[in-house]
């Protein structure tokens, strides 16, 4: 085996690795086909209507807070620099101050929040059947 030979079957070896860690290499997501009712563990639900409208039941969107109900606008962002994410703007007085919040996008039967936009995963919500 030639030096050169070598030499391109370990680079090819690595690519090949890295593809696989690399992250944002699921599947396209389809904006239409997000509507629907998520669920948690906790008891939670968010519905996404075909609309763009939104109510969530029983949400924690704080660390710390109580579960509330809120709804108004959604809309599915895709920025290219950070993860894909459903954008919930909150209706005046569902949730105080706060104007909107990120929902991010697993896959196409999966959201979940972060309470920190750099921390872990704090509640997943799923597809409900």
């Amino acid at each position: 085996m030639t030096r050169r030979t070598a030499r391109a079957r370990w680079l090819s070896a690595v690519l090949a690795g890295s593809a696989l860690l690399v992250p944002g290499c699921a599947a396209e997501i389809d904006a239409q086909k997000l509507p629907g009712v998520y669920r948690n563990a906790d008891g939670g639900r968010i519905e996404l209507a075909a609309d763009g409208t939104f109510t969530a039941t029983g949400v924690t969107t704080d660390e710390g807070a109580e579960p509330a109900d809120f709804s108004g606008d959604w809309d599915y962002e895709k920025p290219g620099t950070s993860d894909d994410f459903v954008y919930l703007g909150v209706e005046d007085g569902g949730l105080g101050t706060t104007g909107g919040i990120q929902l991010y996008v697993e896959d196409q039967d999966t959201l979940y929040f972060r309470f920190d936009p750099d921390g872990p995963v704090t509640q997943t919500y799923d597809r409900a059947s």
